[in-house]
């Protein structure tokens, strides 16, 4: 089964999205066809290298191997990746191609995008979660040790190959990841303005367990819908100037936490799952949602086993207690809530709901942002 989407982004952008089961060997046949004219580097994960080489048979000649973890996602690894493709002789009509999660997709691009002012780069995504997100809408980066994403560029694939066999792999954690973002896009949905109903919040609750079992037409409609909503905001605001940063939901803590952990505590998936329990506590205290909406989210999250951020007040300061996790001061996370891309002018951006699967922008100081921890889980819990 495949299934083609089309991005279109202003007047010069195009490129198609393959979402499909099709044997690795097609894949790899599919791949070498679009790229029969080009110098090709291949930017691979070192797990989905080990579990799929003899899958994929890739050249060697052509492959740099990336470590594997966000942390990986740095200044060194992007050094290494621009001096293999110099190595190589690649031109500005040659090629960098990612294979891997979102860590691979995101340096690898970021590579492409600045690698003779820009290459062709192509995106073959390996997890869920990159399949549904980070490898469709240009966003390419690396990290600092103190800020995800910050050093970054907007640049889009020429082609996206998703082929689902990839997902067998995947360990439950990570398959979980993957469902944290999806599950974003069924509270987005409305916001998304996409030309019909797409009652993914819907498909979520009633196909629980065929997604639990990957059985391949659930999981192609599913990413085909989360796909879908992204290309809607993407192809009428690339550059995050409005409408893209509702994609942003659960974020502003779920990125904070990610930081404040060194990236070794939480999967992208279960920060941002965090970070949407914050801001729904948040907006059914504040009026902003009724108590209907409010539980029927709760209880979706939980569904695919993500548990809420608790919080209790200490003497000195308002603290999270997180599964496993040391407290950690309001105003720490908050600190390292100025330094994400989206705040400006001293002003903390939440993505929060105020309808049924609607969700819109507000700016909080970073006094109101630290209110925002006191007390902000409901009696009614």
């Amino acid at each position: 089964m495949k299934q083609i989407l089309k991005v279109k982004i202003g007047k010069n952008i195009n490129y198609s999205i393959d979402i499909s089961d099709d044997d690795f060997n097609v894949l790899l046949n599919e791949i070498n066809e679009f790229t029969q004219k080009q110098k090709r580097l291949f930017v691979i994960s070192r797990k989905v290298y080990r579990l799929y080489k003899k899958h994929l048979n890739l050249p060697k000649n052509e492959l740099f191997i990336m470590p594997d973890g966000e942390n990986q996602k740095n200044f060194k690894n992007y050094i290494k990746i621009i001096n293999k493709a110099s190595e190589l002789g690649l031109t500005r009509k040659d090629v960098i191609i990612a294979v891997g999660g979102g860590v691979v997709g995101d340096i690898a691009g970021f590579a492409a995008s600045t690698y003779m002012r820009g290459i062709d780069f192509i995106q073959v995504p390996t997890t869920l979660l990159a399949m549904v997100d980070s490898s469709v809408g240009g966003k390419t980066a690396i990290d600092l040790a103190d800020a995800k994403n910050i050093v970054g560029s907007f640049y889009q694939p020429k082609k996206v190959f998703i082929n689902i066999n990839f997902l067998k792999t995947l360990n439950n954690r990570q398959r979980s990841s993957g469902l944290g973002e999806i599950i974003k896009y069924a509270f987005i949905e409305e916001s998304c303005e996409y030309q019909k109903p797409l009652f993914l919040f819907e498909f979520l609750t009633l196909s629980y367990n065929r997604i639990q079992e990957l059985e391949p037409v659930t999981i192609i409609r599913l990413i085909e819908y989360c796909l879908n909503l992204k290309i809607s905001v993407v192809s009428k605001d690339e550059k995050e100037a409005g409408l893209r940063k509702i994609l942003n939901f659960g974020h502003t803590l779920g990125h904070a936490l990610e930081t404040i952990t060194k990236y070794n505590k939480f999967t992208h998936g279960e920060a941002v799952a965090y970070g949407m329990y914050f801001v729904f506590d948040w907006a059914y205290k504040n009026s902003y949602i009724n108590y209907s909406y409010y539980r029927l989210s709760l209880e979706l999250l939980e569904k695919y086993g993500f548990r809420r951020i608790k919080v209790k007040k200490c003497n000195e300061c308002y603290t999270l207690l997180l599964d496993c996790f040391n407290k950690v001061s309001a105003s720490k996370i908050v600190e390292i809530m100025k330094k994400d891309k989206k705040a400006a002018s001293n002003k903390i951006t939440f993505i929060v709901p105020y309808a049924k699967k609607t969700v819109k922008e507000i700016k909080f100081s970073v006094s109101e942002a630290e209110k925002m921890f006191e007390n902000c889980i409901p009696e009614q819990i």
